[in-house]
């Protein structure tokens, strides 16, 4: 898991529509609904500055949280959210409830480690991410707060494919029907001048 998990609590609402959700924040709330697991959907209010610093604070869509609406406590995984297009306040979140089986969909982080170990890099080769996400389908219980890739013995003109990360158990990327390219070894801009100085200083002179 990505963050610790976290707590909310949260009134039912009454009302849906614009109407409500308009009155919902003017109350200093933000509208949200929580579906999904075979229940029907519930309409909730969320206290706004909590739910703004977890918006903002990084990992929002890949940690289980715990809504308490009334006592009831849901476990829920964030699907969708909606900012204020000028101030980046929240508007609206729709939550996806988990169950022990639950399988959801979700863009991890790619993280490099061993530049210092790649041939390439050394000899003034460029990291080209071409993915700094990758989609994958993992157990709602089980999302990873990143996935590794080791850039060790990599060379200038290496692709990285998703084929060369070791994933954890029961995670699966979405894209299944090819072998992807997540990050490219290339030759620097620096390099590739330098090379081409060289050819020139060493080109006869007429």
């Amino acid at each position: 898991m990505s963050h610790d998990t976290y707590e909310l609590k949260a009134d039912a609402r009454e009302k849906v529509g614009k109407g409500s959700a308009r009155e919902t924040r003017r109350n200093g709330k933000v509208p949200a609904v929580i579906y999904g697991d075979k229940q029907p959907p519930l309409a909730i209010a969320l206290p706004y500055k909590e739910l703004y610093y977890k918006i903002h604070g990084g990992g929002f869509m890949t940690t289980i949280a715990t809504i308490d609406v009334a006592g009831q406590k849901i476990q829920v995984l964030p699907k969708d959210y909606q900012l204020d297009p000028v101030r980046d306040f929240p508007m609206h979140v729709d939550f996806l409830r988990v169950g022990k089986d639950t399988v959801v969909t979700v863009e991890v982080p790619v993280h490099f480690i061993n530049e210092e170990k790649s041939p390439g890099i050394k000899r003034g080769g460029v990291l080209n991410v071409v993915r700094h996400e990758v989609e994958f389908t993992v157990p709602a219980n089980a999302i990873p707060e990143f996935i590794t890739v080791d850039l060790n013995g990599t060379d200038i003109g290496d692709s990285i494919h998703i084929s060369a990360v070791k994933l954890p158990d029961g995670v699966k990327p979405v894209i299944s029907d090819r072998d992807f390219t997540i990050a490219t070894i290339a030759g620097s801009s620096a390099a590739r001048s330098e090379a081409g100085e060289e050819t020139e200083a060493e080109a006869p002179k007429e």
